[in-house]
């Protein structure tokens, strides 16, 4: 006998159970509940078919077999062990743009980043200058602030605590409560005090959030966000109700956060003349015709969003800058040495006015970034009917050479960074080697300039650029800087328990096999 469909046999069982054929009343309860779904149902059916009928367009584009009408080539992408696993494969096969199966029979244009971007010269968001990088600098590594506070307390408590003098430390757990204390300085003149307590009730918020709530997400997750196209935008808001991790845990960080921000915001109102960033938005938003001024819930979602942005991806950042220049210690030793000049130079001091003559230090930032984006995957969908130029031409499925991608409205586009970031056409053939060398001496014949930053999508770029990308890169360089003065860094001795993965979730984590959580861990030696 065939296995029947789930909800028939349970619905058989459950009219079995009571003994029973339904009455007229059960009948007509059936038909109450089963007409809206059928109109669902039918909704569903004529979406699909206009997904369907946009996706033609890309018939011509080659990409990987789907294995499941239900699931594409999504389980491929989001089960994969390290980023990179899938993408790099199929930016070997297919060039620097594919045509991948999405949940539903729906397809997707993958291009690792090689088209054409334009973007108007007159669009950029501006922001004043002198004032912010000098504060940065000042809380990093001014009057023993944060960066050397971090010195301190590996040297005071972590270092002393491990007999043989060099411990193995998990660097992010780390980075993430420095940068946290610098968010709260710079944006909200707030003392977060995460360097001082491992756990505070903020700090704890954020660990492993990306992890419980966006790694290997369950298929029923999957296939729930593919029919989010058809429900209402206003619906969608009550989905952080949904019992499950990949909800619930973004719920109690959204209401922690909100509850947090409503005492920022009023602590910013008493103060009124502050320079952090809530009390410049506070006096802006003021200022502004009552129509266009954010809603008192807007403000409070802002500081959520700083707070999430201003730190946790900086601090992941970081962990893989060191994660790299671990073990590479020529690159650790051309860094101090600049240090060291600047610091003849000006007889003691650095300031955010040096970094630009910093040119290895930068070079090794942009490298790091370029091999280990922090945002691996950005989903964009046109408004309208379009054509994507390529900047390096593809070969399609009949074997014609393709130069441009023509794109119907509402055709769900997956920028892949990381394919872009290691694409051989634009960084060369060692493309997945580390070489800050490239970024010294630059084959401006081969690039595209995109994004805001190194010719990297990191920060993406555009109007969707991120706003923050300045102080993020400021803040990396003046961590880097004071904790490379202090310490060498090196890599554990090799083994599975300790090897280093690039994780999938919604942004990339360093997790390894012998650990809970995020983990990425560095052997550290101090300096005299």
């Amino acid at each position: 006998m065939p296995v029947e469909d789930g909800e028939v046999v349970r619905w058989r069982g459950f009219r079995e159970k009571i003994g029973r054929t339904p009455t007229a009343d059960a009948r007509t309860n059936e038909h109450l509940i089963l007409t809206p779904l059928v109109l669902v149902a039918a909704c569903f059916v004529v979406e699909l078919f206009r997904l369907r009928r946009r996706n033609a367009l890309l018939q011509k584009l080659q990409g990987p077999e789907s294995k499941s009408f239900w699931f594409g080539n999504d389980h491929e992408m989001r089960y994969q062990k390290e980023v990179g696993d899938c993408e790099f494969e199929w930016m070997r096969r297919y060039g620097g743009a594919w045509r991948r199966s999405a949940p539903l029979g729906v397809s997707v244009s993958t291009p690792t980043g090689d088209v054409t971007f334009t973007y108007p010269s007159h669009v950029w968001i501006h922001y004043p200058k002198g004032t912010l990088p000098n504060i940065v600098t000042e809380m990093i590594t001014g009057n023993g602030l944060f960066g050397r506070m971090l010195v301190q307390k590996w040297k005071d408590e972590v270092i002393p605590a491990d007999p043989s003098g060099q411990p193995l430390v998990n660097v992010t757990q780390w980075f993430s409560r420095t940068t946290l204390d610098i968010i709260g300085g710079a944006g909200f003149d707030f003392q977060f005090g995460s360097l001082d307590n491992l756990r505070t009730s903020l700090s704890e918020q954020y660990q492993n959030l990306f992890i419980d709530s966006t790694l290997y997400p369950s298929d029923w997750d999957v296939l729930f966000k593919a029919t989010w196209r058809l429900i209402p935008e206003s619906l969608l808001s009550y989905v952080r109700y949904l019992p499950s991790r990949e909800y619930s845990r973004f719920r109690r960080y959204l209401d922690f956060t909100r509850n947090f921000a409503r005492e920022i915001i009023q602590k910013s109102i008493i103060k009124g003349d502050g320079k952090d960033i809530m009390s410049v938005l506070l006096r802006a938003n003021a200022s502004e015709d009552p129509k266009s001024r954010m809603s008192n819930d807007e403000l409070v979602d802002q500081v959520s969003t700083l707070l999430l942005a201003g730190h946790d991806t900086t601090s992941n950042s970081l962990s893989w800058f060191f994660y790299e220049i671990a073990q590479h210690p020529e690159s650790q030793q051309r860094i101090r040495e600049e240090i060291a000049a600047v610091r003849e130079r000006n007889k003691g001091d650095i300031t955010a006015a040096d970094l630009d003559s910093m040119t290895y230090t930068q070079a090794a930032l942009k490298e790091s970034m370029r091999l280990n984006p922090i945002i691996w995957l950005l989903m964009r969908v046109p408004s309208r009917d379009d054509v994507i130029p390529l900047a390096f031409p593809i070969t399609g499925k009949s074997g014609e050479q393709m130069t441009s991608i023509p794109i119907r409205a509402g055709t769900p586009i997956l920028l892949c960074i990381s394919g872009y970031n290691r694409h051989p056409e634009v960084w060369g053939e060692d493309a997945h080697k580390w070489n800050p060398e490239r970024f010294l001496n630059p084959d401006k014949t081969r690039q595209t300039s995109v994004g805001v930053f190194a010719n990297l999508l990191n920060f993406s770029g555009g109007l969707r650029g991120c706003i923050g990308w300045r102080f993020s890169i400021l803040e990396m360089q003046m961590i880097a800087i004071t904790l490379l003065e202090n310490f060498e860094f090196s890599m554990p001795p090799p083994n599975e328990k300790t090897r280093v993965y690039r994780k999938p979730s919604g942004i990339m984590m360093p997790m390894c096999e012998g650990e809970l959580g995020v983990w990425l861990g560095l052997v550290i030696k101090a300096l005299n």
